[in-house]
């Protein structure tokens, strides 16, 4: 029996965390392993347990989305499906999420999120799945470091 796709989300909505959760914990071939409000608290996670495929928005407080995904690229590669509302077709936040790494990418709408995430089920699972498939290379740094152990616990 293959192993399940363990998935971190970071996600500052705890609403949007939770039924991200409950969507990909539906799928029996998805393992949610863990949330995070922010990038920091995602890099103290990933320390202690790597994911196979992490779920990022890019609106969050501290550090943005595409920033840590930029470090997560240059340092430790792991394939991420963005998910957010500024990642329009055509918009620069997607051009600057697909650019960074992102494997995919899963417009959220502004309004009734979470009606959409349950609505999108099928499609964020299989997003999910396939992220998991992803062949990754590192990305050249430009100074993305992680933050330092002093930061991080912050």
């Amino acid at each position: 029996m293959p192993r399940k796709v363990r998935v971190l989300i970071v996600d500052n909505s705890a609403l949007v965390r939770q039924t991200l959760a409950d969507v990909l914990s539906s799928d029996p071939d998805i393992e949610v392993l863990a949330t995070a409000q922010d990038s920091f608290v995602a890099a103290r996670r990933i320390l202690a347990e790597v994911p196979d495929v992490i779920m990022l928005d890019v609106e969050m407080p501290r550090m943005d989305g595409i920033a840590f995904l930029r470090k997560l690229m240059a340092q430790r590669p792991i394939p991420v499906v963005m998910c957010s509302s500024l990642t329009e077709n055509g918009s620069e936040t997607l051009m600057q999420a697909l650019e960074a790494g992102a494997v995919d990418v899963i417009l959220k709408p502004r309004l009734d999120t979470a009606l959409f995430l349950r609505e999108a089920r099928v499609r964020i699972c299989d997003a999910v799945k396939a992220a998991a498939q992803a062949q990754l290379r590192r990305l050249p740094a430009r100074a993305a470091r992680w933050p330092a152990a002093s930061q991080r616990l912050s």
